[in-house]
């Protein structure tokens, strides 16, 4: 992972938010604060560890919003330092794809970089993973969300970052011993992966084209998408049934929820098993009631 990432090393963790938390923590050192995205994993998802565990203090960016900008995050550091106490921002935090924001990427143009999807951020934008990671002092990828681990993340660094990063893993009770075996299940799941994910992102575009000439069923793209989706369906079809119908048939999509009112196609590699022309007529099928 760490030669994909162009970094000199890397450590498992058991979970991304404990990748994030020590990365975080060892990025600050005396300096407590950490902008990153309103709508981030570390913000809403990690039950305020940096402050309960750590003591550090965030400051979110871009209200339900993908991403912050240039501007945005010059006007925080530029106001950590500007009161009657200096208090420096220590870290940066960017993640990219954000899963709150239906896996929306941030822009090239306008970029610890939380990479849990990375992989897939890459197929999606053309841009390498070494070009992404390269702007960043550490970068973290999750091991299970595509990988086929049932957990774990890989943390890349400096070699002096990520030397003796092992003692806050165990700290935090993240030393676990048979973690090998499920880092084997990970690089097992890498081999290939990058070429397969182009190839289904790819194999999706000719699809949406031949759903969206479905009667009320349109695939719409985010301006900045990775490989998620959503998916309007018009008036005229039941949607409840429509969803049940389609699982019948072997494909599942994300309900509307609270995070996103719309309904959510997610491509993966599994869209390579099938052709173009049978999961259209799925769609045709779970439409026509």
């Amino acid at each position: 992972v760490a030669r994909d990432l162009g970094k000199e090393a890397a450590i498992w963790m058991p979970t991304g938010s404990l990748a994030n938390h020590i990365a975080l923590r060892r990025h600050c050192g005396t300096n407590s604060r950490v902008v990153l995205q309103e709508q981030s994993h570390v913000y809403h998802d990690e039950g305020d560890a940096l402050a309960r565990l750590s003591g550090l203090n965030v400051i979110p960016l871009a209200h339900d919003r993908p991403y912050f900008t240039a501007g945005e995050l010059q006007t925080a550091l530029d106001q950590s330092v500007g009161g009657r106490v200096s208090n420096p921002v220590g870290v940066v935090s960017v993640e990219s794809p954000v899963r709150r924001q239906a896996g929306q990427i941030v822009p090239w143009d306008e970029m610890h970089l939380d990479g849990a999807r990375l992989y897939m951020m890459s197929a999606a934008t053309g841009k390498e993973l070494k070009e992404y990671a390269d702007l960043f002092d550490s970068v973290y990828v999750s091991m299970y969300k595509y990988f086929g681990s049932p957990f774990g993340a890989v943390l890349a660094g400096t070699r002096e970052f990520i030397s003796g990063m092992f003692h806050d893993r165990r700290m935090f009770g993240g030393g676990l011993p048979s973690s090998y075996l499920f880092a084997g299940l990970a690089l097992d799941g890498m081999d290939g992966f990058e070429l397969r994910n182009k190839e289904a992102l790819e194999k999706a575009t000719s699809l949406f084209a031949d759903i969206n000439n479905l009667s009320e069923i349109e695939v719409r793209r985010f301006e900045h998408g990775s490989n998620i989706f959503e998916l309007v369906i018009g008036p005229g079809i039941d949607q409840d049934r429509f969803v049940r119908k389609l699982f019948g048939l072997g494909i599942v999509i994300t309900w509307p929820n609270d995070n996103w009112p719309v309904p959510l196609l997610h491509v993966n590699t599994t869209i390579l098993r099938r052709s173009n022309a049978e999961i259209t007529r799925a769609f045709s099928t779970a439409a026509s009631g």
